[in-house]
């Protein structure tokens, strides 16, 4: 059986992993602002997502391909987007050659689309990232034998997107992770947050993290200083972060509920991507039955 959500939600290894595939996002983002952008807020995150599901035939989908009509009307039905916003982000994938026409089709009334060379290569990264944090954990071999099967990407990643896709616990894990994954390059800046914490005992009400920039943070996620403040504040006036001086001043502080919120959200997606993993993969990906 693939590890539980309560596996990685009892696991300080687990939480001490999830900062690093933070940190790995985070240096995708500078590598590519454009293509992390994708990543930096759900909505956007979850339309990729079913983009190349349904590229690559979504489960229980009666026929694969990717198309505007197509990817409009699923993400209406799985309350992802509304049909102006799904529209949207079909024509800005076009643009940044993110997406591109199928150049030849049976039925010339449809024009069929697929992720670009670019596009697969990072959301290939992705998925090794997570695969590497879970082979971490527990001595498997997933990456290497997904490396070794050209089909295993395909196969793997229709089943996560669906898995996430139907998951409250992604979907919704809490207040103020919403908050910051819903808003644009919030998710981005939640990972920064959170991975400025050195150590964290659960008990306690709060992580203590130092100094934060803001003009750093404005800078490297260009987010204005009147949005950034905004979002701050409204998660300060939650009660989950805070500074020990006057507004944004002096050491930062994160709440515990609030990193337990984002701790309930990666253990929930692992999860999703660690049974994708062993049903394409196998059990012989995973070395053990329990979390280092």
């Amino acid at each position: 059986m693939p590890h539980r959500v309560e596996d990685f939600l009892e696991s300080d290894a687990f939480f001490v992993a999830v900062l690093n595939c933070a940190r790995e996002m985070l240096t995708i983002y500078r590598e590519s602002p454009r293509i992390a952008s994708i990543f930096a807020a759900q909505q956007r995150w979850l339309m990729a997502h079913a983009g190349f599901a349904l590229h690559f035939g979504y489960p229980g989908e009666p026929k694969l391909g990717l198309y505007s009509r197509r990817f409009i009307a699923f993400a209406v039905a799985n309350k992802i987007a509304s049909r102006n916003t799904a529209a949207a982000f079909i024509q800005e994938m076009l643009a940044y050659r993110f997406l591109s026409p199928v150049l030849s089709t049976s039925d010339k009334r449809t024009r069929l689309l697929e992720p670009t060379e670019t596009a697969h290569e990072h959301f290939y990264r992705w998925l090794a990232t997570h695969l590497f944090i879970l082979d971490s954990l527990d001595g498997g071999n997933r990456l290497d034998r997904m490396n070794a099967d050209p089909s295993a990407f395909s196969r793997m990643q229709p089943l996560i997107s669906k898995g996430i896709i139907d998951s409250d616990a992604v979907r919704d894990p809490g207040a103020t992770y919403n908050l910051f994954n819903w808003a644009n390059s919030g998710g981005l800046i939640m990972d920064y947050l959170m991975i400025s914490i050195d150590n964290f005992d659960r008990n306690s009400e709060r992580a203590h993290i130092g100094p934060v920039s803001l003009k750093e943070i404005r800078d490297q996620f260009m987010i204005s200083n009147t949005h950034l403040k905004r979002l701050l504040t409204t998660a300060s006036e939650m009660g989950s972060v805070g500074w020990t001086q006057p507004p944004y001043k002096g050491d930062t502080w994160i709440s515990r509920a609030f990193i337990m919120e984002y701790w309930g959200y990666q253990a929930a997606k692992f999860a999703i991507v660690d049974a994708a993993a062993e049903a394409v993969l196998g059990l012989a990906a995973r070395k053990t039955a329990s979390l280092r």
